[in-house]
């Protein structure tokens, strides 16, 4: 069979290795592919990986050999699964492989702002700890989290691993999810009012519908604590970016932490990258070294059991 890897520099830039695909076929991997580049690099293969490469209706039937596409993530969204069906091509993606690494750079963004340990790294490494008068100094307030009220938006996977942490700060956790939700988590569900309304710190897990795109807008972020931080480690439209950016830089929200944007990598003339107090990691929370270790293993398990005829993780 051959094999062809569309973009895999994101999955792998050399700390992976791509052997255990190789063994299953003939395997080309393109660190990135234009749109221009898709047909002709996909044309003859019957494996087809990709994480952001879009195969939507006008390519995939252009591609008669294919008969598996692999996403190299949770979401399936770059495939147009309908197309794919009736082509009779089998989809198969990557469930639940980074839900403790989200989670943990969900509390990365969280203790920035209660402790703000680089700004102060970077004041002693530069000697102002050496010339002060006092034996401790901060220049930002240094904030507690136990008793502090975490609302989480999405009580999935990634939502409930984001509680235990939270409780294990001494946190008390609040949810709101689409469906009603029961946990042995001492963690209260909510309405999406409740949780705005009375959360420190607000977590955003949920994934993207057309329903709740933008749902963190204007009329929202009204309704949030002045000395509240938000946290977005889902998809990026998720929120309306020039009513956060304006909230931001009029006080409405004390701070927010961003991994993700409605475009990527980021556009000049995204508002959020200057707003004040807002401070943005380049859609990393995933890219932890055993987050894609574990992804890599998963696609080549969907590769194998499609060859098996046994199928896994089919999506569509």
């Amino acid at each position: 069979m051959k094999i062809v890897v569309l973009d895999g520099y994101a999955l792998n830039p050399g700390d992976l290795s791509w052997d255990d695909l190789k063994v299953l076929g003939e395997l080309t991997v393109y660190d990135r592919t234009t749109p221009e580049q898709t047909v002709e690099r996909s044309a003859d293969a019957e494996i087809v990986y990709t994480n952001k490469v879009i195969l939507n209706r006008e390519i995939i039937e252009q591609l008669p050999h294919l008969k598996f596409i692999g996403v190299l993530a949770t979401g399936y969204n770059v495939v147009d699964i309908t197309a794919a069906n009736e082509a009779g091509i089998m989809v198969c993606n990557i469930p639940a492989y980074s839900t403790q690494s989200v989670a943990q750079l969900v509390f990365a963004h969280i203790l920035h702002f209660t402790n703000n340990v680089g700004l102060h790294a970077k004041s002693v490494g530069n000697g102002e700890w050496a010339t002060s008068k006092d034996f401790a100094y901060w220049l930002s307030p240094q904030t507690e989290l136990a008793g502090k009220t975490l609302g989480i938006i999405g009580f999935g996977q990634i939502g409930q691993a984001v509680a235990r942490i939270a409780l294990a700060f001494g946190m008390k956790v609040i949810f709101n999810n689409r469906s009603q939700k029961t946990t042995d988590l001492d963690a209260r569900q909510v309405d999406l009012d409740t949780l705005l309304e009375t959360s420190d710190f607000i977590s955003i897990n949920c994934p993207l519908t057309s329903e709740n795109q933008g749902f963190i807008n204007k009329a929202t972020i009204e309704k949030m604590k002045p000395t509240a931080f938000l946290i977005n480690t889902g998809r990026g439209p998720l929120i309306n970016e020039q009513d956060l950016a304006d909230a931001l830089n009029n006080d409405q929200i004390a701070g927010a932490g961003l991994d993700v944007l409605s475009v990527e990598p980021a556009l000049p003339e995204n508002p959020l990258p200057k707003a004040k107090n807002c401070f943005i990691t380049p859609h990393i929370a995933w890219a932890t070294l055993e987050a894609r270790q574990r992804l890599m293993q998963i696609a080549v398990d969907n590769l194998k059991a499609f060859i098996d005829g046994k199928p896994i993780n089919v999506v569509g």
